[in-house]
């Protein structure tokens, strides 16, 4: 069962990467953020969840089209939990052209679009 608290540690992690690549956050349904007209989507995870299993970014379909074509940009953010926050790790920013390749499967009625996931070795 995934954390209550996960979002809250993303949207921490949005912010380290926005303050890190300079970018304005901007909530449009298919990214997270633009630098100089270029969308960006933004994507964290925790380095081990609770159940000791390796984290990973999920990515959509239908978003990550939109984000390839509009020649946009992943910034990924690996965090742990550190007292009452987040530490964020690592970060790093990949074209959506150039994300690794990736095995869309259903994603059930969440955005209605396919999912893929990303393990963090195949990002950093």
């Amino acid at each position: 069962m995934p954390s209550h608290r996960a979002n809250k540690w993303g949207t921490a992690c949005e912010y380290r990467l926005a303050e890190k690549y300079n970018l304005e956050l901007e909530r449009a349904s298919w990214h997270d953020a633009v630098k100089n007209g270029t969308p960006w989507e933004l994507k964290a995870t925790k380095r081990t969840h609770a159940d000791g299993q390796p984290g990973n970014f999920k990515i959509y379909r239908q978003y990550h089209e939109r984000l390839q074509e509009a020649g946009g940009r992943y910034g990924f953010a690996v965090y742990r939990i550190r007292g009452r926050g987040c530490q964020v790790l690592q970060t790093t920013t990949i074209a959506a052209s150039r994300l690794p390749t990736v095995r869309w499967h259903g994603g059930g009625d969440h955005r209605g679009t396919e999912q893929a996931k990303l393990a963090i070795g195949d990002v950093f």
